[in-house]
C-alpha cells in the first residue's frame, strides 16, 4: 500500500475540510476522503465522517471503495501501453482488432426507431474510443431516448455476460452521431478493454495485474474486493433532483446485487473496479513529472490534450453542454474554467465516478487530487473540495 504520509508540510486546508465535514454533519454524505499532492509529494490527506454511518465505523484511508468511472483511467492506461509498444495506431480502425464493429450505422436525426439509420462516414478508431467521440452510448444518462432503450432492452451492460458477449450485442446496435464529429458518454472504454485482451492473448485483469496494479503496488484494486471489511458502504441521496437535500439511504447493491463481492463474467473496463485511496494515489503518482511514470513523457502529454473538434464540447442530458471542457485520451480536459472551477483550472485532466470518486491531475499548478466517497452521484461537494483544494495551495505558493 502506498505510503500516506504527508511530505511537505505549510499548506492550511483547513477550510475545505470544514466544508467538508459540514456535509457529513447535515447527513449529505457519509464519509470523506481525500489527497493532495504538489509535485510528487503529498501535502494533504484527510478522512472524514463514517465507512459505514449505521455501524458507526471510522473512514480510513486503507478503506475500499467502487470507483466506477475511475475505472477509466486504469483501462485507458493499458491501452496506452499497448500503444506504446506500437500494438496499434491511435487512427487504427477498431474492426482490425473487434470485426464485430465494422460497418458501423448512425441514427438519421430525430429517429424514432433504430432501423431510420445512414452509413457511418468513417470507422470507429481508437482515438475516437479514448475520447468517448465514436457515436456510442452508455444506456444510462438520457432516459427515455431510443438509443437509452436500446440499450437496456439489449442488456449491453449485463455483468453476466463477458467483454467478448458484449462486442456481439454492440453489433446490433446503431451509432447517435458519426464517428470523430460529436461526444457522448459511453461503452467505448469497455470497447477499451476488450481491445486490451484481443492484443495481448490475456483477460483484462490479467493484464492489468501484470502491467498496472502489481508494478504500482495497487494490492487493494481489482474487480473482486479484496476485504469485505474495509469496503465502504455505499449510499444515495434522499433526492436526486435536489442534491442538496439531507438524508442519505443504504444502497449496497449497486449497480448489482452481490457486484465486487464475488467473481462475475463482465470486467468492465468502464466501471468495474474497487480501489482505496492510496492505491489510487499510487496510479496517479505514475502519471506525475518527477520520477519514474507508468506511461512515457509523449503518451502522457498525449494522453493529456484534447482530442475533439473545434467547438465540441461533453455533454450530459442533465446538464447539457458543458462549455470549455474537453477531452483527452483519458479524461476530460478544462479548456476554459467556468464559474465552478478554480480560476487556475485550466488544462486540468479529470475524470469522477458516480459513487463520489474522482481524481484531476493540473500541470498548470503542478498539483494533483483524489477525492473518495461513496455517495450516488448528483452532489456538488467535489467540485467545492477542488476548489477549495486549488486555493490552499496558491495561498502556500
Amino acid at each position: 500500500m502506498e505510503d500516506m504520509k504527508v511530505t511537505a508540510t505549510g499548506y492550511d486546508f483547513r477550510t475545505a475540510h470544514a466544508a467538508m465535514q459540514r456535509y457529513v454533519d447535515e447527513n449529505l454524505l457519509a464519509g470523506f476522503s481525500s489527497a493532495v499532492l504538489v509535485g510528487r509529494d503529498l501535502v494533504d490527506v484527510q478522512c472524514i465522517g463514517w465507512a459505514d454511518k449505521e455501524a458507526q465505523i471510522p473512514l480510513r484511508v486503507d478503506h475500499i471503495f467502487r470507483v466506477f468511472s475511475n475505472t477509466k483511467l486504469i483501462t485507458s492506461c493499458a491501452a496506452l501501453l499497448l500503444f506504446e509498444e506500437g500494438r496499434f495506431q491511435l487512427d487504427d480502425p477498431i474492426e482490425r482488432f473487434i470485426p464485430q464493429l465494422a460497418d458501423r450505422r448512425v441514427l438519421r436525426p430525430g429517429a424514432t426507431s433504430l432501423d431510420q439509420t445512414e452509413p457511418a462516414v468513417r470507422p470507429i478508431t481508437i482515438r475516437h474510443l479514448l475520447s468517448h467521440s465514436s457515436g456510442l452510448s452508455y444506456g444510462l444518462l438520457d432516459p427515455g431516448t431510443l438509443i437509452f432503450n436500446a440499450y437496456k432492452e439489449r442488456k449491453v451492460l449485463n455483468p453476466a455476460t463477458t467483454l467478448a458477449e458484449m462486442m456481439d450485442v454492440l453489433a446490433e446496435l446503431p451509432l447517435v452521431f458519426h464517428p470523430g464529429t460529436s461526444w457522448e458518454y459511453s461503452v467505448a472504454t469497455d470497447v477499451l478493454a476488450r481491445l486490451v485482451e484481443v492484443i495481448s492473448g490475456q483477460r483484462f485483469d490479467a493484464f492489468i495485474q501484470s502491467r498496472i496494479l502489481g508494478p504500482l503496488g495497487m494490492a487493494d484494486t481489482g474487480f473482486v474486493v479484496s476485504d469485505r471489511d474495509r469496503l465502504v458502504a455505499y449510499y444515495a441521496g434522499a433526492d436526486l433532483v435536489d442534491p442538496g437535500k439531507p438524508g442519505l439511504t443504504r444502497a449496497d447493491d449497486a449497480p448489482y446485487p452481490g457486484a465486487y463481492l464475488r467473481a462475475f463474467p463482465r470486467q468492465s473496463g468502464g466501471s468495474g473496479l474497487v480501489s482505496t485511496l492510496p492505491d489510487m494515489v499510487a496510479l496517479i503518482r505514475s502519471l506525475l513529472p518527477g520520477g519514474p511514470t507508468l506511461l512515457k513523457p509523449d503518451t502522457i502529454k498525449l494522453m493529456m490534450t484534447n482530442q475533439l473538434p473545434e467547438a465540441v464540447w461533453l455533454r450530459f442530458a442533465a446538464y447539457g453542454e458543458l462549455q470549455g471542457k474537453g477531452h483527452g485520451l483519458a479524461g476530460a480536459l478544462i479548456l476554459e474554467p467556468s464559474a465552478f472551477d478554480h480560476p487556475d483550472a485550466g488544462g486540468e485532466l479529470f475524470w469522477g465516478g458516480r459513487g463520489g470518486t474522482q481524481w484531476w491531475i493540473s500541470p498548470k499548478t503542478n498539483t494533483a487530487g483524489l477525492i473518495m466517497a461513496q455517495r450516488e452521484m448528483g452532489h456538488p461537494f467535489v467540485v467545492e473540495f477542488k476548489r477549495l483544494a486549488y486555493e490552499a495551495v496558491k495561498r502556500k505558493g
